[in-house]
């Protein structure tokens, strides 16, 4: 089985890449380089057909997906408020970008579109813990353009039969996280690293969902096997379901590093952030049969091995 990668050499996508390598996949990597890097698949980086190029050109994505079984569409902007900053450069890539795959996959008869996106199409949720039937709210251009490239999935699974997985992905954290990820936890390591307080914006009891790399990359790849049944469409959240807040998280990293004594510096919200996210994480745990096992104290340790 051939299998494409976008986004291959960033944070997540290079840990898939490195686990489809070890699994005996013939794997290929559609990548710009414009935050990743190919030092980030280490000792398989000479086992990958690597193409540098972008999503947002067509040309390069359809002869990318030549001869290709599956697509693994990691290759996205990240950042909220960058977002609220480009809203047309996160739409060109989040959503253009994916409808430019989605039509390649068609044209070279892909069997499986493996869509990474994100919690952040929920907004603030009006019920706890957030399932995959929640309504969706953006409050981002960010989120926005996350749930569009969903909607195009979709789209093309009703009008084409493309079969299509849509993984929402919560808080990914884990070694090799770039500054670039939107990414509490490597923002608050590198500052108490540098004996500076982590700063939080707003009070620090909104809530997030932790889940490391490790745990989400077992979760994809699972979902290569899962057999589309009654339609061509699934969506999964992808997540540990155990919530956190801030101010926790805060304390549990100075405990870690031990700069308990730095203390905390709080600073005004930052728009677009969403209160309080945690996921309902039955349906990924029944349908691709996996638990997530690395709890984040646990998760906290290995970073700081790598760091």
């Amino acid at each position: 089985m051939r299998i494409l990668v976008t986004g291959g050499c960033g944070f997540i996508g290079s840990f898939l890449v490195k686990k489809l390598v070890n699994l005996g996949f013939d794997v290929a990597v559609l990548d710009n380089l414009s935050s990743g890097s190919l030092a980030n698949l280490g000792d398989v980086v000479d086992k990958v057909r690597f193409i540098e190029g972008d999503v947002r050109k067509y040309r390069v994505v359809l002869k990318a997906l030549k001869d290709v079984d599956v697509v693994y569409h990691l290759a996205a902007l990240t950042s909220v408020q960058e977002s609220i900053r480009k809203p047309m450069l996160y739409h060109e890539v989040n959503s253009k970008g994916t409808l430019n795959l989605l039509k390649a996959s068609v044209e070279n008869k892909i069997k499986k579109f493996i869509y990474a996106s994100s919690c952040a199409v929920y907004g603030n949720p009006v019920k706890l813990p957030i399932s995959e039937d929640h309504p969706t709210n953006p409050l981002s251009p960010y989120a926005a353009s996350k749930l569009s490239a969903e909607a195009y999935c979709k789209a093309y699974s009703n009008a084409y039969g493309l079969h299509v997985l849509i993984l929402r992905l919560f808080n990914v954290y884990g070694p090799k996280q770039s500054e670039n990820y939107a990414g509490v936890i490597i923002e608050f390591i590198r500052r108490v690293k540098n004996n500076e307080p982590p700063v939080i914006f707003g009070d620090g009891e909104q809530t997030r969902d932790f889940i490391y790399v490790s745990d989400v990359v077992e979760y994809f790849t699972r979902a290569l096997n899962y057999k589309l049944e009654n339609n061509f469409c699934e969506i999964f959240n992808i997540g540990t379901g155990k919530p956190i807040t801030i101010n926790q998280l805060a304390n549990l990293v100075l405990q870690v590093v031990e700069k308990r004594s730095l203390g905390v510096v709080y600073k005004e919200p930052k728009k677009g952030d969403i209160r309080h996210s945690v996921a309902d994480i039955s349906k990924a745990v029944n349908h691709l049969m996996y638990v997530p096992s690395c709890n984040i104290e646990e998760g906290l340790r290995k970073m700081l091995e790598f760091a």
